[in-house]
């Protein structure tokens, strides 16, 4: 399975490119920042240099040319204001869809966050701005992306992410309530899901009880 990952120098995105190229997988990753490269190439993963914020739909469909799925994990980051919010975390996400369906590929995972079903509701005006913005910038991207017809889509929202090390245990279903997962434990739940081929499902992702593979064997 030839994966392309968006956003491939992030913390879960690097996690993920390590997994599935230990299991001899080919994993290519687009970075903005040339200086990744030496990163990803040390992780197995083959450096695409492209900056979503100002690519066209056609040079992301060349990188996506012959893949087997693509995961959007990219995101604006600590620190960026609201309108790269949009930019990246809808923007970036959206052209990725069209760009998959351009190339013919149909699955797409999709690495949101939980709190957006709050966002759908308004956000609270005690909350921070930029992260209510970063909230409505998620679900605006799953809003135009999961009615795609072309494109199988898998949703996994991640509670608050911690640098434990994984338990390789989790909740995972859709409505459960908040709470932590390690980034390793993330990662984990996007291969496994990637590699049993399980789309059109919309999930969040905590800390639990039940291992990894049977989690995500019980998505519908």
């Amino acid at each position: 399975m030839r994966v392309v990952i968006a956003g491939a120098h992030g913390q879960v995105a690097r996690r993920l490119g390590r997994l599935l190229t230990g299991d001899g997988h080919p994993v290519a990753g687009i970075i903005r920042n040339p200086d990744h490269r030496a990163d990803l190439e040390s992780d197995g993963v083959e450096p695409v240099v492209l900056d979503l914020e100002r690519a066209t739909v056609d040079e992301v469909a060349a990188v996506l040319a012959g893949a087997d799925a693509v995961v959007f994990a990219a995101g604006a980051g600590p620190g960026s204001g609201a309108e790269r919010k949009s930019s990246v975390d809808e923007g970036a996400a959206v052209l990725l869809a069209d760009a998959a369906e351009r190339a013919g590929v149909r699955p797409y995972l999709l690495v949101s966050s939980m709190g957006v079903e709050r966002a759908r509701q308004g956000t609270p005006p005690d909350m921070d701005p930029v992260f209510a913005a970063y909230l409505q910038a998620k679900l605006a991207a799953e809003d135009r992306i999961l009615p795609r017809t072309a494109l199988d889509t898998t949703v996994v929202r991640p509670g608050g992410l911690t640098d434990e090390p994984g338990t390789g245990r989790v909740t995972l279903a859709h409505g459960v309530e908040r709470g932590t997962v390690p980034r390793d434990d993330v990662a984990a739940v996007l291969a496994e899901v990637l590699l049993a081929g399980k789309w059109n499902a919309v999930v969040e992702l905590v800390g639990g009880d039940t291992p990894i593979p049977e989690a995500v064997a019980a998505l519908p």
